[in-house]
Order: structure tokens, then sequence, then C-alpha cells
């Protein structure tokens, strides 16, 4: 039968007959797995089953995944000397060669740890002592047993809400340590915890975008990029910086958006970057870069409603039948609700760009067949619902949403949205379990800081009021407080109102030399897992294999939370009496049965893991050329929004009855706390932008070799204008002093004419490192942003953070340059 013959069920009847006889004949592999070379065997195996990678690169070394790409671990003499991409990775990045020296880490908290006064003491001994007591190394069974005992006090004395464990972070790749969802799953079977709602990175956005489009938006597929590429006439990228986001994802990244936007360019379409900053992304594209004021897209996207409205460009057919209230938003863009109609040229005034662009960019977003991309810092601001909201609602006067290579995005610049989604099967990693009937509602994220310092505070929170608990103890599992919270300096006395706080880590972070107890845990690489590859496509599947033994006496979180269930009686119930490779194979095997149902078939659990290989699903052409909301569009009525009208609502009647000051029902522009027109730019006249970094992933990585290649007099590089560095007789490379009334910092001057002038940028993620360790007022000396943003909720809807913006000032420092003592582990540590 030739192929151009066969029938898909012929197709079907072949594969199954090619399975069903390799599967027999590697029946055998197992026996002689000893003596066949792991090339060999995943010769054999991918030839058996064409969806089974074989890796070109596999006798080079152990295969594993970081968040930062799929990779070959190279081992010599018991040590991990190198990290090599896999071969079809799209755009390998320099942070894959990092993965050694994360092992290696001379900051590696190397045995469990107690502070001094806290172990002589007891809970809440010499609190003030936090991030300046002395530490003192002990058993592990010692540490299990006071962790232990202080969650059996808590739960008897004060119930679930007393301990935090919510434990916000990226953690390390891996389904099954999930430290956040092994925690979780500890805290419900011991009586509870207190957690959180929300997320640090999208906190406005994923609560006003259900109100409006019925979906969060911000973690949803997007047009697939091949669709982009074929029908967008013109691409806005919009506070968007791609090149240096998509570098890493949640799971393991496949890094095809890179792929898309290579793609974009090679085809010459048109792009526009709207952004304080001419960024790497701007660079790389070529793109026309136009510069607003920092925090003030909104009057920008209004000053552009406007132009569309009154030059009658609007498409009032798609506002028609696929909106709801453009009525009453219409009252406020013309003024006739407050006398000040928003006008390009009212736009101009307050975003700086004048106002014949604003017009222009109006005219050609309606010419054109035009795909609005957004980032995620616009909504990390005061009144941060607001610039996604206007997006929504400026692609919705478009009316090209649904429509191919139109619309808007809010994730293709995060693990790369718009990578076609794969035919096969789903990963399940561990579960956290039922929480019992009487566990506390979670608090916003970013309020933690409030809630432990204003016990019995009530808080409204989309629609509904929060009363913060007494919180007794805070336990810290894949994460960094002391970098993702904003106002260090009010962090600090937060933390010294708590009795206990626990850090189960690798290194010794901010967060960890604030701790009371210390549990050293493994790197990713130091332990067997599980991980998908691709965010959105769901396309790999890779086994993480251990690449070395864990280093010093870390253990891996599985392991620290089976002993700590122990403690507590319920170990049992804890593993299920499974291990580590019992629950891998598990899980699997529950994705193996989901692939067959797809017709995917898949290896046996041993045959895949010891092949070292990963598995690649197909992806159904249907699946390249699928659109965001094209349904919706194609039918409404059959295929409604999930708000309360079906449609996108531009003036929400829900909101609207929440009845808050600082979140009307439709978007709307507020002055934010702080910009320039503010009145404490008169003593603060620079505005902040706090980008994420290239060179790592938040504060992941910041003690690696990487850091050299952006860091400036040892410190967090901050980018100033040449007009504003002049002013201040800065030159490049000079060793500043960043600083508000909350706090101050040191860093290194990088001197450019790529930031509008009145805007300087920090990246986050710099580890903090105090000056006057434990106390309030210190400096850092290595440029940790967050101790000069401010600690307040986006609006009462949302509870958002505002990470992304302050007014501060800079001056060159005169001083001896302090000793950096970031990345350094305690003197008895």
């Amino acid at each position: 039968m030739s192929k151009q013959s066969m029938t898909k069920k012929d197709e079907v009847f072949l594969s199954r007959r090619r399975f069903l006889k390799s599967a027999a004949a590697l029946a055998a592999v197992p026996a002689i797995n000893s003596i066949l070379p792991k090339t060999a065997l995943a010769k054999a195996v991918e030839e058996a089953l064409p969806h089974f990678r074989y890796t070109k690169t596999a006798h080079k070394g152990i295969l594993s995944a970081a968040h930062w790409g799929a990779f070959q671990g190279v081992v010599k003499d018991g040590k991990m000397i190198d990290a090599i991409a896999i071969d079809d990775d799209p755009a390998p990045n320099e942070l894959i060669k990092m993965v050694p020296h994360q092992v290696h880490a001379k900051n590696r908290v190397k045995y469990p740890m107690v502070r001094r006064n806290y172990l002589e003491g007891g809970a809440g001994a010499r609190k003030e002592k936090r991030g300046n007591d002395e530490w003192v190394r002990v058993s592990w069974d010692k540490a299990t047993e006071l962790v232990a005992g202080e969650i059996t006090r808590l739960q008897e004395n004060f119930g679930p809400s007393s301990i935090y464990a919510g434990s916000y972070g990226w953690k390390s790749t891996g389904m099954f340590h999930n430290s956040r969802t092994l925690l979780h799953r500890l805290m419900n079977l011991t009586g509870g915890f207190l957690g959180y709602a929300g997320d640090y990175s999208t906190g406005a956005a994923q609560m006003i975008m259900p109100h409006v489009m019925g979906s969060m938006e911000v973690y949803e597929q997007q047009t697939a990029w091949p669709v982009v590429v074929e029908s967008s006439e013109l691409v806005v990228l919009w506070g968007f910086n791609a090149m240096a986001t998509l570098k890493n994802a949640w799971n393991v990244p496949d890094h095809e958006g890179q792929a898309g936007l290579k793609a974009l360019k090679e085809k010459g379409t048109r792009v526009i970057a709207i952004d304080p900053i001419r960024n790497e992304t701007i660079e790389y594209m070529n793109a026309e870069w136009i510069a607003p004021r920092p925090y003030t897209d909104v009057a920008m996207m209004l000053g552009m409603a406007h132009t569309l409205y009154s030059e009658n460009l609007h498409d009032k057919e798609f506002l028609k039948y696929y909106t709801t209230g453009f009525d009453k938003f219409l009252a406020y863009l013309t003024g006739e609700v407050d006398g000040e109609p928003k006008t390009a040229e009212w736009a101009a005034n307050v975003c700086g760009i004048d106002a014949e662009t604003i017009k222009m960019l109006a005219r050609e977003f309606a010419k054109n067949r035009t795909m609005l991309m957004a980032g995620w810092g616009m909504q990390r601001q005061h009144h941060g619902e607001q610039p996604n909201w206007m997006l929504v609602t400026l692609a919705a006067m478009l009316g090209q949403i649904g429509l191919p290579g139109g619309g808007f995005g809010f994730s293709y610049h995060y693990s790369s949205g718009g990578s076609p989604t794969a035919k096969g099967g789903i990963l399940a990693g561990i579960n956290a379990g039922k929480a019992p009937k009487d566990s506390p509602a979670p608090i916003p994220v970013a309020r933690i800081v409030d809630a432990i310092m204003n016990p019995g505070k009530t808080i409204k929170f989309n629609g509904r009021k929060v009363t913060y608990p007494n919180i007794k103890m805070v336990y810290v599992a894949g994460g960094n407080p002391f970098h993702q919270h904003q106002d260090t300096n009010t962090l600090l006395k937060a933390w010294q109102q708590l009795d206990t706080i626990i850090v189960q880590e690798p290194y010794w972070t901010a967060s960890a030399k604030h701790a009371d107890i210390v549990l050293p845990a493994t790197t990713a690489y130091e332990r067997n897992d599980l991980d998908m590859g691709g965010d959105y496509s769901q396309r790999y599947v890779f086994p993480m294999h251990k690449i070395v033994e864990p280093q010093h006496e870390a253990k891996s979180d599985f392991d620290i939370y089976v002993s700590l269930a122990a403690k507590l009686g319920v170990k049992e119930a804890y593993t299920e009496g499974k291990d580590e490779m019992q629950w891998l194979k598990e899980m699997y095997d529950g994705m193996a049965k989901q692939a067959r149902a797809n017709r995917v078939p898949l290896p046996p659990f041993e045959m895949f893991w010891n092949a070292n290989d990963y598995v690649v699903f197909p992806i159904p052409e249907a699946n390249k050329r699928w659109i965001r909301h094209a349904d919706f569009r194609d039918n409404p009525l059959l295929n409604p929004l999930g708000t309360p009208s079906g449609r996108i609502e531009i003036f929400s009647d829900t909101i609207a009855k929440m009845d808050y000051a600082d979140c009307a029902p439709h978007p709307k522009w507020y002055e934010p706390r702080e910009w320039y027109k503010a009145d404490i730019a008169k003593k603060y006249p620079l505005s902040l932008n706090t980008a994420h970094p290239t060179q790592r992933l938040h504060s992941q990585l910041d003690n690696t070799p990487l850091r050299d290649k952006y860091a400036i007099a040892n410190r967090e590089a901050v980018m100033i204008n040449n007009q504003d560095a002049k002013a201040r007789g800065i030159k490049h490379g000079d060793l500043v002093r960043a600083f508000n009334d909350r706090g101050q910092i040191l860093v290194g001057a990088l001197v450019s004419a790529d930031i509008r002038p009145g805007g300087v940028r920090i990246c986050e993620g710099a580890w903090y490192d105090s000056d006057n360790p434990g106390q309030t007022g210190g400096m850092c000396r290595n440029g940790c942003v967050n101790v000069l943003t401010f600690d307040q909720g986006s609006s009462q809807l949302a509870q958002g953070n505002c990470g992304h913006m302050a007014q501060l000032e800079i001056e060159k420092y005169l001083g001896d340059a302090p000793v950096n003592l970031a990345h350094t582990s305690p003197k008895n540590a």
C-alpha cells in the first residue's frame, strides 16, 4: 500500500501494529539494560515509538530540565561541570550554563540551622535579632522536631489561621517536588493553614479581566504564532520585553515565542513598541519606539480611543453585538460626565507623546489588522486594573477581536503563549489534598505584610471583605519574600512581629538569613522528577534525572516533608505508601493513559526513564491555526464569554455595585500615588521602572557568574538617561545611591539614551543586603529595588501589588564602597 493511498484508519492500524510489535521486541530491554548503551536504547525506542525523541547529545550527559530549558548535565568525579541544551531547543540561552553553579554554589545551606536565640529561648525569642543573630547547626532530627513542635503548638492554641504557609514563589521545576504543593499537603493533613489569593505577577489583571472578558486572559492561550505571522499587518508591543522574559517558563520552556518573533521579523511585519525604555525586544525587532512617561499608558490609550471615536474609525457593529456598556464609557471618554474630553491633546499633556503621534497610532491601528501584545508591568501599578481594561476596550473599538492576527494578547511574553498546543497527555503532579472544613479564607498575596502588622483589620477585595487573622508563623518553601515584596523596611518590621519563621531553601538568601529555622533543600538537579515542556504547547515530557547526589546534608522537599509528617503522625496519609520513583511512575502512567486515548503511544515508564530521552507530542494542524475568541466572534450566543452578559463588559454592573472609589465600573484614568506630577516628585523627580532582568529569573541565579554580565560597580545597575546623569554629575560605571523616604540602595550607573528622560530602570531580583543587618533604615549594598517601592494595593478591587513604580532620586556615592555581602553565607554556617 502506498503512503499516498493510506487512509487515516490504515495509519492508525499500522501505528498500533508497529507499537505492539515493537513493544514485544523491546520487552527484554530491562534485562539487557545494563549492557545496552543509553544511546542505543533511545534509538531503538524512537524507531518503535516516533513520539519518543532520541537526543543526539544523550551520550554527553544526564537529561534534566530547568526554568530556562532542558539540558544534558555533564558530571566528572561526582561534580557537575557543564549543562548542554538539547538539540531541538529553538532558542537556548546562557542561563542553562549556570546549572552547575547552582549545584555547587558557595552559599549553599549545608546543614539544618537554627538562630541561636530561638534555639535557646523558644518561639519569639529576641525577634529583633533576626538577620543579625548567630546560627547553630543542629541535626535533621532536632530541626524537624522543632518545626513539628511549633506547628502542633500553633494549631492547638491559635488554629490554622495562625500559620501562613502560602509559600509564594517560583520554586524549581518538577511536577512532583513542588515545594509549595508539598507544604500545603502537609498542612492540610495537620489542621489547615492560611493561604493566599492572586499573585505578584498579575495581581491586578487576573482580578479585573474575569469581570471584563470572563477569564483571566493573562494566563490563557493566545492566538497561535503561525496565525500572527501570517495575518497580522501591525504588531504593537506595549510594555513588552519578550526577549528577556521568554528565556524562562513556569515549567520547562519550549522557547517557541522567540521563534515566533524571529518569523515576524523575517517577514518584515511592521512593529511599534510603546515603552519608556528601548528594551532588548525593541532592538531585536527593530521596532518603531514610542516612549511615553512612566505610568501614563491609560491616558495614552484614552487619547487613541477618542481619536477612533471622533474620526468615526471605531467598529460600531462589533461594539453593538459583542460588548456591553460602551455608551456609558463614551460619556466619560467625551467628557460628558466630568467636563474633560479625553482627546489626543489631553492625553499628550499627561503622557508626553504629542497629539499628532497619538492620532497617527489610532489611525494605523484601525487601518491595519492589528495585534496588541501587552506585558504585565503596566498592571503592577497603582490602579493597575485600568491598563488591561482600557487595552481591551481599545481592541473592542478596533473590532478585530477573534479575527486572524487581530485583537489583543496578554501572554505572548510569558512562557511562550501562542505556541500551538500539542495533542497527547498532561502530567498531573502530587496534589495538596483536601483542606479541612475550618480552613481560613485566603488573603490577597501582596497584602501579607499588612496582614502580619494589622491583625483584625478588614479590607475590601473583589466584592467581599477580608479580615486579617493573627499570624504567628510563616513557612517559606520555594520562595523569597525579601525579593518579592515591596517596601523592604516595612517587611522587616512585620518579620519582627512573628513567633516563628521557617525557610526551606538551597541558598542563604536574605529570606533565609532573616529566618529562625533554615532547612537545606536540594536543587532540582539532586533528585528525580518529571515536568512538561511548553506551558502553553504542552508538547514535551521531560525526565528530570538526578545528576549528582544531594550536596552536604540537603534533602529533597518531599523527604523533608515526609520527616515532618512522621513527627506529626501523618506519614502514611502523606506518602500513601509511595516513594519518589513510585510517585513518578504513577504520574507518568496517568499521562500515558491520556496519550493513548489520543492515539499517541508511549513506552512503559521504566523504558522511558532508562532511555535518558523525552516525549514530543504531535501538534494538530488545526491548533496551528487557532485564534483566541474566534468562537465567540463566530457566534456570541452559542459561545458566550464568562461575564454576566456573556459579552465583553466595557461597563461592569458587578463592579458598579461594589462602589469602589478607586475602581470605576468602566476603564478610567486615575493619577497614581507617585508619578512625575505628584507632590513627592518635587523631592524625588525620577520615575522608577522595575523591569524583569535579562540574566536571571527574578532572584534566581543572582548568585551565579552571570552576575558579572550585568553588575556595575559590583551592584545591580540603574539605567539613567544621559541628560539626567549629566545633571547629577554621574558617569557610566559610577557607584550611586538611589533613595527616597522608604529607603536607600547602592547601584551602578548605566548611562544610556535608551530610556526616556525622567525615568530610571532598576531590575527586580537583586538579593537584599543591608549595611545594618536586621534593622530598618540600612542601605542595601546590592541594589534590591523593593527597598524603594511602596506597599499598597492597586485598588480595593484587586489589591494587587504596585511594585513597578516609585519616585526616587539618585546621587553619586562619594564614600568608600562597602563590601557587598549579598551572596555570602553567615559566618558560622
